[in-house]
């Protein structure tokens, strides 16, 4: 019976994983903000994750063979650059979390086509 398990589990695709990576960073930035006190190097580590999510993210639409049109790839890169630097303020304690958890949510409303 194992044996058919197997083939009725459902493909994962490129966007189900966009999505899980996401959300989990975001679960793991939302924890860390809501904890009081915040456990500050917790956040930090949080904050890491979600800027080289974000990094990927930029790599991946700076390539000339990504598919997504041009505005799409533009604005993407837009959210990683702000993200950076909104990372920046929060380390530095001059910012809130919560826009970081904001853009994180669009995205995955995004790649859920809206549902999220």
């Amino acid at each position: 019976m194992q044996a058919y398990s197997s083939a009725a589990t459902p493909t994962r695709t490129e966007r189900d994983r966009e999505y899980e990576a996401v959300a989990k960073i975001t679960h793991r930035l939302r924890a860390e903000a809501d904890r009081t006190p915040v456990d500050f190097p917790a956040l930090a580590e949080a904050l890491h994750d979600n800027k080289k999510l974000w990094q990927i993210f930029a790599t991946d639409v700076s390539d000339a063979a990504n598919p997504l049109p041009q505005d799409l790839k533009a604005r993407i890169f837009y959210l990683a650059e702000f993200t950076h630097q909104h990372t920046s303020e929060v380390l530095a304690r001059r910012g809130d979390v919560a826009p970081l958890l904001d853009i994180n949510t669009a995205v995955m409303r995004g790649l859920r086509g809206g549902a999220a």
